[in-house]
């Protein structure tokens, strides 16, 4: 008899479908929840390995004991408890058995070898359960049959484990490329296949001879009704093994999806950050390039944002910045964008078509940064210079776009009169005449090109000398004399300043110490060699190589040099006393100018800004000021020196209200050393060590 022949003539039809079901879901659930074993490590694989192999377990005995409960075999039919139990436990022994083995990975061959244990478990299982069926009548069996059923279960069973334990896009076993479903459909329908022609194969294999005659005996609607109550509960079974499946799915997207919106964000403002911008900008060039328009890139640099931070704190710098945030969220519109890519630093992206939209949005961005921002007691208006480059205009490429709005914005910083500044070409040829003197800075120490300049210091109450400034000087060769206002920052930010730093400091101590009169000499400290040289170590190296007497020296620095980090800053400074070395404090009356600052920190000196004197003969307040720090400096026992001086009214102003010390055009130039000496206001003393000074003065 064939097996299709075995399957119509011997079941019922309706159970026998009900079977194919309960295989098939089985089945497919048990394929992704072994694809999900393989996929893990460590507890989560044991709990995937567990779910799949209670799903196994119960697919492989209900299909079973349902197509068993639609066989007729035209006797009276009970089932033994103890051997339909065991059949049962069996059937999970051997899932969890297989399974473990499958996922184990001891050998490359494992899921195959687990695969056919579980082949093996379905044939076991089956035959158990064809032992505990009970039937009035001999029972024979045709061995082809049996045989061929337990070699389908176990081939099919190996196959289908091997097959999930592929990586997506891994050939099949016909040598095809497939994707995820297709492979979970693979498996399914290979471990039914196990299941079902071990099943239907084995009925083949079982033929009855009947010694009683009535089959009403076997009440066969009870025993419909028992197959339809175990096929419910395969279903729920098989169904929680799916919905544990989903939900862990569900879970995982969620989580992806939130670490993906962290990587993206801007944690202290919930803004996307440079990564997001990124993403965000790719999106929008390609639309744009795609559906035509415009797109408008805006970079964003807050105005004295610093002096936020080192005023009230940077608690209070990460307020303002929330602050800014909140508001733009909530003047973004569709086809807006706005991120924060780092510090102080703003992007936002407009899509246009018309500029009167693009006017509008950089019009409510304005509005945004400039409103005054009230935070606690105290309210800030920080500002902001804007950039604005726009593509295709002014870039066909998103790096050439994002440089071309720097441009901008840092021609808007550099104009007070203007926020806003759109991208011109002209902004390239400026920036790479920086970059071209930048790099000829960064040569010009080597070659000879920078040099130091002495102007005065002279005391006001006797009229003789105290001290020299030193100031540092370019002389480009193709461009002569650069300013310092101009190559100072560029050191600045080009991280040169440290190098030269050091080399002014070397270059004045070993020049100062020929001096006769011994009189001091004063070094300008950059806020960036303060903050990240050891500052203290250097003056100790410079001093004992030179031989300068530490009392002979004074170190110069203005206030915002000390905020960045003022505990720092005044261990610093209490090392450098420690030394001998005088601190001078420069441009006071400008900036941050905080009586705490002179009570904090250990200086010897005020140097009272110039831009007071010039306006001290014109305007009373300036005059009012200089009278304030001068009365200022002798309650506090600091002595005052007063910058540029250019008129002798100036300087009759200053004697008469008691300034100590004066320094300017009207006494001196900035000179190179070997000029002073010339003049007769300074000689050279005659120590080795000034021999070799005075011959190097001589030299140029």
């Amino acid at each position: 008899m064939n097996v299709l022949g075995c399957i119509v003539n011997k079941h019922n039809p309706w159970l026998v479908i009900v079977a194919v079901l309960i295989c098939g879901a089985g089945s497919w659930v048990t394929a992704r929840l072994v694809r999900r074993a393989f996929a893990t490590l460590g507890m989560q694989r044991a709990g995937w390995q567990f779910l799949a192999a209670t799903t196994a377990a119960v697919a492989i005995w209900c299909t079973h004991f349902v197509a068993m409960l639609g066989y007729e075999p035209g006797v009276p039919v009970t089932f033994d408890p103890v051997l339909t139990i065991v059949s049962l436990l069996i059937a999970l022994v051997g899932s969890f058995l297989g399974i473990f083995v499958a996922c184990s990975g001891w050998t490359r061959a494992a899921p195959a070898i687990g695969g056919a244990l579980v082949g093996l478990a379905i044939s076991l299982m089956h035959y158990t359960g064809m032992t505990a069926y009970r039937v009035e009548g001999i029972v024979m069996w045709s061995r082809p049959y049996l045989v061929v059923s337990i070699v389908f279960s176990v081939v099919f069973g190996a196959l289908a484990f091997d097959q999930a334990s592929r990586k997506p896009g891994a050939a099949n076993i016909g040598g095809s490329v497939m994707g995820t479903r297709a492979q979970v459909a693979t498996v399914a329908g290979l471990l039914a296949t196990a299941i079902a022609t071990l099943h239907f194969i084995g009925m083949c294999a079982f033929e009855i001879e009947p010694l009683a005659i009535d089959p009403h005996v076997a009440n066969p609607a009870a025993l419909q009704a028992l197959a339809l109550a175990v096929a419910g509960m395969a279903f729920i079974i098989a169904g929680a093994g799916l919905v544990s499946y989903l939900l862990d799915d569900s879970v995982r997207a969620e989580s992806v999806e939130h670490l993906r919106t962290m990587a993206l964000s801007d944690m202290l403002t919930g803004l996307p950050n440079r990564a997001g911008f990124n993403d965000r900008l790719d999106t929008e060039v390609a639309r744009t390039a795609a559906h035509g328009g415009k797109l408008a890139l805006v970079g964003i640099d807050l105005n004295r944002f610093k002096d936020i931070n080192d005023l009230r704190g940077h608690h209070a710098g990460d307020e303002v910045l929330r602050i800014l945030a909140l508001r733009f969220k909530s003047l973004v519109r569709e086809d807006e964008f706005v991120a924060r890519v780092g510090g102080d630093e703003f992007v936002a992206l407009r899509r246009f078509s018309q500029r009167e939209a693009l006017d509008d949005f950089l019009n409510r961005l304005e509005t945004a940064l400039f409103r005054p921002i009230r935070y606690d007691d105290w309210e800030v208006n920080s500002g902001a210079s804007m950039g604005v480059a726009i593509y295709p205009d002014d870039a066909t490429s998103k790096t050439v776009l994002i440089n071309n709005a720097d441009l901008a914005m840092y021609r808007a910083k550099a104009d007070p009169t203007r926020s806003v500044c759109f991208y011109e070409p002209k902004m390239d040829e400026t920036a790479r005449a920086r970059r071209s003197l930048a790099a000829d800075l960064r040569d010009a120490l080597s070659r000879g090109q920078l040099s130091v300049h002495y102007q005065v210091q002279t005391s006001i109450a006797s009229g003789e000398i105290c001290g020299y400034e030193a100031l540092l000087r370019w002389e480009h060769p193709r461009q002569g004399f650069i300013s310092p206002g101009v190559f100072i920052p560029l050191a600045e930010e080009n991280g040169l300043i440290l190098a030269i730093g050091a080399w002014v400091l070397r270059e004045a101590c070993s020049r100062a110490v020929t001096w006769q009169p011994p009189c001091k000499v004063a070094v300008n400290l950059s806020a960036v060699q303060f903050a990240h040289a050891d500052l203290p170590s250097l003056v100790a190296e410079v001093l004992e190589q030179t031989g300068l007497p530490s009392s002979r020296l004074e170190l110069e620095l203005t206030e915002s040099t000390i905020f960045a980090d003022r505990e720092r800053s005044l261990e610093t400074l209490q090392r450098i006393k420690a030394l001998g070395v005088s601190l001078a404090l420069d441009d006071f009356g400008t900036g941050y100018s905080s009586l705490d600052t002179l009570r904090s920190f250990p200086f010897d000196k005020i140097k009272l800004d110039q831009s007071f004197v010039s306006e001290a003969e014109s305007s009373r307040q300036a005059t009012a000021i200089i009278r304030a720090v001068l009365a200022l400096g002798k309650s506090l026992g600091i002595p005052v020196l007063a910058e540029g001086i250019e008129t002798q009214d100036q300087l009759d102003l200053l004697a008469g209200e008691g300034c100590d010390e004066v320094q300017g055009f009207l006494l001196g130039r900035p000179v190179p050393l070997a000029q002073l000496v010339a003049s007769g206001k300074l000689r050279l003393s005659g120590s080795p060590v000034s021999a070799a000074a005075a011959a190097a003065v001589a030299a140029g």
